[in-house]
């Protein structure tokens, strides 16, 4: 398959606030020139085609979410098991009523306070939305980007959009636009190459179906930020908590909520273990493995983020993922962060999903 690249990097919220509010001709000009290359992407999406696309979380594989035919090209073309549902995007609030029948004060206040932004909520889908975009299942994950590059793209497209990571499936997922084509160059129509990811980890994913609403993948958004502004607890799937691969191996069980709760993920190449305990030795343990490894003619990488930076440290992950392989490590050897932070353990989940729970206490 021919891939076309656009360069649309220059189509940032600086660009648009220059170009909008202080008419910069070269701001104009260059908005002009990114917004026509989205157009030509959209034209993609509706004949039936897959972009690939940047968003403030990771970058995005999108299809038309109500065309069957174009949503299993995403699944090919990633790699991806056809029961781990997909989220579907919009871009406004008020499209929610082409994907769900319910609209509860509940969704209405989370919409209100989060989006646009990393919160995807999962709702009672409508009959017209295909099984294979969700994965079967008789809900929708449905989320609004805080991407101008995204939120035009759907715009244009004149349909929600079906998008889950746009890399193979199980490797780290892309942040940036050079991500995205080494691993989707050749299998995708078109590939938006903009900014990269802000956030630099999937959005977080909340079941509002239930009597208490329910995060099934951690983000930058947590629980508790959440429970304050529905004036409600707000619960983790236990799933979450748990210290083992349990069910995610793929084999027989129930079809995933979300995207991200089974399966292997986020892994890189590489052979990879996470040491946990006190921060000073979790870094001599560290070194003293690293060193070890050294000496049977192993290569060895070192993720190792400072402590409390845990903002930096889902901007990087990925990033820094990709970085390690690209240098044909052997085996990468990761500090793990504090659980107590809200996006320090939205970080360790991935962590964790990366090194296949391979763990070392100390």
């Amino acid at each position: 398959m021919k891939t076309t690249i656009l360069d649309i990097s220059a189509l940032t919220e600086d660009t648009l606030r220059r170009a909008q509010v202080f008419c910069e001709p070269d701001a104009v000009d260059m908005a002009i020139d990114a917004m026509e290359k989205i157009r030509r992407a959209a034209a993609v999406i509706r004949t039936g085609g897959l972009v690939a696309f940047p968003t403030e979380t990771v970058y995005g594989l999108g299809a038309d979410a109500f065309n069957t035919e174009a949503v299993s090209k995403v699944y090919a073309a990633k790699g991806r098991p056809s029961d781990n549902p997909m989220i579907v995007h919009i871009a406004r609030a008020s499209d929610l009523g082409v994907l769900t029948r319910t609209l509860t004060p509940r969704i209405v206040k989370l919409a209100d306070n989060f989006w646009p932004g990393p919160l995807t909520m999962i709702l009672e889908k409508r009959g017209a939305v295909p099984d294979v975009t969700t994965g079967g299942l008789d809900t929708v994950g449905v989320r609004l980007p805080d991407s101008p590059a995204a939120i035009e793209l759907i715009r244009l497209a004149g349909t929600p959009i079906a998008a889950p990571s746009a890399n193979l499936s199980g490797s780290p997922s892309p942040t940036k636009a050079d991500h995205v084509i080494a691993d989707l160059y050749g299998r995708v129509d078109m590939i938006l190459a903009g900014p990269d990811s802000r956030i630099g980890i999937e959005s977080t994913v909340v079941d509002v179906t239930g009597a208490r609403a329910q995060i099934l993948r951690p983000g930058v958004l947590a629980a508790e930020e959440l429970a304050e502004v529905l004036g409600e607890t707000v619960e983790l799937d236990p799933a979450l908590l748990r210290r083992d691969r349990g069910g995610e191996d793929g084999r027989g069980g129930a079809p995933p909520r979300a995207p991200g709760m089974k399966y292997k993920h986020y892994a890189p190449a590489a052979e990879m273990l996470v040491v946990e305990g006190n921060r000073s030795r979790v870094r001599d343990e560290i070194i003293r493995l690293k060193a070890l490894n050294e000496k049977l003619g192993r290569k060895v990488g070192i993720l190792l983020f400072e402590e409390q930076e845990y903002i930096e440290a889902a901007h990087g992950f990925y990033a820094v993922l990709r970085d390690l392989d690209n240098s044909d490590v052997d085996l990468i050897i990761a500090g793990a962060l504090s659980e107590t932070d809200g996006v320090g353990f939205a970080v360790m989940n991935r962590m964790m999903k990366s090194a296949g729970y391979n763990i070392v206490k100390v």
